[in-house]
């Protein structure tokens, strides 16, 4: 044990809420799965519970392992994963898992496994624009050469996760336009761009609210919006149903496994787990959770402005927001003020793949924090010598 902790290094903080959120992803997925439990493993609630902390435990060694690369390796693995990324994402479109009309998921064979590639995608293309914004600083003002050069790998990568998973492809879009922005790309591209998305999303918006068929993802997808916007009880049932966790949890909660709308709210473990984490945890359980992703975006903040590197610097920036930037998204949904979106909590949800990725992404932050811990051990030390070695030659 001590050698291990020897060898962990990087932000010791953003460790400690890694650990706090794996806590707080045990006891909500044991508490929440019981009714899982009982519909296909004949009552054994421990069977959730063992392969939730099996997959937890092989989160941690893939967030050790990849904190000890050092980071500038990843500019390069980027590389060939943006382009393992597309064909990869479109053989899951076309002849992926289908679940509730979705290709979402590709299921491995002989081990039965799913996966899901957006995860993959999303995480190679954040590297990859980091990549590009850092190599790119000194022509970044130019339209084709500093925005079309960056832009055009997002589109494609996004476009390849919309008809899928509309949800996705945003946040995805998204986390890179703010990492453009941080990235001193002009604003008004980055505005001209937004305003072309949001146009199309409109004329989108028009199409499906005159369309008599309402099928596939497009009739999910108008589905959830007109429900958000109407406030409908009936067609907000996932929604309703976290709204009564919320209400029964108050301000302490009902402490852990005592939740009674584990059992009414659909897919409680995963999209909805936060109304089960306020329920049995009560407001105050809720606030350590959101406090503990927002001390995470800050060590990583901190991380940014002591990167002595701008790809060191944008890759932080650009992994970070887009954990928080989704841990947000889901608590928004569960206390219904954005529609419902299929969203996991990051490292808190029960899941495979994205955990695993989540993970990844974790320790790549804590890779450059320990790269930049060890640069600054190195030159105190340098400081440290040369005055002795002064003194030596005087004397």
């Amino acid at each position: 044990m001590r050698s291990i902790l020897k060898n962990i290094k990087g932000d010791k903080v953003i460790w400690a809420v890694v650990f706090l959120l794996s806590i707080f992803s045990v006891l909500a997925v044991y508490s929440s799965t019981g009714t899982l439990a009982f519909r296909y493993q004949s009552g054994n609630t421990e069977y959730y519970l063992i392969k939730h902390m099996g997959i937890l435990m092989l989160g941690f060694v893939l967030m050790f392992l990849a904190h000890l690369v050092k980071y500038k390796y990843y500019a390069r693995i980027s590389q060939l994963a943006i382009y393992i990324s597309v064909p990869l994402l479109a053989f899951t479109l076309f002849f992926g898992t289908n679940l509730n009309e979705a290709s979402r998921w590709y299921t491995l064979p002989l081990i039965n496994l799913t996966f899901q590639p957006s995860d993959f995608a999303k995480l190679a293309l954040i590297i990859f624009v980091a990549r590009l914004l850092a190599r790119k600083q000194d022509e970044i003002e130019d339209f084709r050469k500093g925005f079309v050069s960056i832009i055009i790998p997002v589109v494609l990568i996004t476009g390849l996760i919309l008809p899928a998973n509309l949800s996705t492809a945003a946040l995805i879009f998204t986390t890179c336009l703010v990492l453009m922005f941080v990235g001193r790309v002009k604003f008004i591209y980055i505005f001209l761009l937004v305003g072309i998305g949001l146009a199309g999303l409109f004329i989108m918006i028009i199409v499906l609210a005159n369309s008599p068929k309402k099928s596939g993802r497009i009739g999910t997808w108008q589905n959830r919006i007109e429900n958000f916007r109407s406030g409908d009880s009936e067609g907000n049932y996932q929604v309703e149903q976290a709204k009564i966790a919320i209400a029964y949890g108050g301000i302490t909660g009902r402490m852990p496994g005592n939740s009674t709308q584990k059992n009414f709210l659909p897919h409680p473990y995963s999209d909805f787990i936060f109304a089960i984490i306020i329920e049995e945890y009560g407001l105050i359980g809720g606030i350590l959770v959101v406090l503990l992703y927002l001390v995470l975006l800050f060590r990583a903040i901190k991380i940014v402005i002591r990167s002595p590197r701008n790809f060191a610097a944008f890759l932080t920036f650009g992994v970070a927001f887009s954990l928080v930037f989704q841990a947000m998204v889901n608590m928004m949904v569960a206390v219904n003020l954005l529609p419902v979106t299929g969203q996991t909590l990051p490292l808190v949800s029960m899941g495979g793949t994205s955990i695993w990725f989540t993970s990844i992404s974790i320790g790549i932050i804590l890779s450059v924090s320990r790269e930049i811990e060890e640069s600054e051990a190195a030159e105190d030390s340098k400081k440290d010598k040369q005055p002795k070695q002064t003194e030596h030659v005087v004397a």
